[in-house]
């Protein structure tokens, strides 16, 4: 016999119930049950920030989160940041600035950068490198993911005024 777990949380905005076993990884879940595979599994160890998925707001990683511990919680993937098929600023300045290469890495990328940008509109380079020390890169070399989070922010404080 193989022990499940209900668990009922919302992805993306959408409600979602279903059986998981007790020690099923977020990744999985959302990869293989829900298909949402805009969150990479590169890693499996928390150290690239691939599959970074924010949960109530925070960013996690989906590779060492439990599905059971979202059970209630309300996770937003890259699925969920454009919005009415439209991107998002952060996403469209990667576009704009050219910090998109093989792609692995983005969706990580754009999730910290969408968080950073929610808790601090307009942060420094210092502030940006720092939000987004844990996710890694083997294509772009960074320097045009930090000019595209600085576009996005500038585009985000041009439209709140």
């Amino acid at each position: 016999m193989i022990w499940v777990v209900k668990i009922t949380f919302k992805v993306n905005g959408q409600p979602i119930t279903l059986d998981v076993k007790p020690n099923e990884l977020l990744i999985n879940v959302l990869r293989d049950k829900l298909k949402l595979t805009g969150t990479k599994y590169v890693c499996g160890i928390g150290e690239c920030g691939a599959c970074t998925v924010l949960l109530d707001g925070e960013p996690i990683l989906s590779c060492l989160t439990l599905a059971v511990d979202v059970n209630g919680k309300e996770v937003t993937t890259i699925e969920g940041i454009s919005k009415n098929d439209e991107l998002s600023e952060v996403q469209e300045a990667f576009m704009e600035e050219g910090a998109i290469q093989c792609g692995y890495c983005i969706p990580g990328f754009i999730i910290m950068s969408e968080y950073l940008l929610r808790i601090n509109q307009k942060p420094t380079e210092e502030e940006i490198k720092e939000y987004l020390k844990g996710n890694l890169c083997r294509c772009t070399g960074y320097v045009n993911i930090i000019r595209a989070v600085k576009r996005a922010s500038e585009s985000r404080t041009t439209k709140t005024g």
